[in-house]
């Protein structure tokens, strides 16, 4: 992935990890990796799904929504 970041063919690496510890120290060691390259690493947004019930979600997934929540 680096080697192909590396040759400015590609503009962003769309990162789909799942939402544990593990895919997040993955994800961050992803970046870390690509950060010498000019290409744009994102992940996939994390959150309430549509149509969920607040009272379902548990604490972290609740969380995550607040911090990337957006202007409408």
């Amino acid at each position: 992935m680096v080697k192909r970041a590396s040759d400015n063919t590609m503009k962003e690496i769309i990162l789909a990890m799942d939402a544990t510890v593990d895919g997040q120290t993955t994800a961050h060691y992803l970046v870390e990796l690509l950060s010498e390259t000019n290409v744009s690493v994102t992940w996939l947004a994390r959150g309430v799904p549509v149509g969920g019930e607040l009272g379902y979600l548990d604490d972290g997934t609740i969380a995550q929504a607040l911090k990337a929540r957006r202007s409408i």
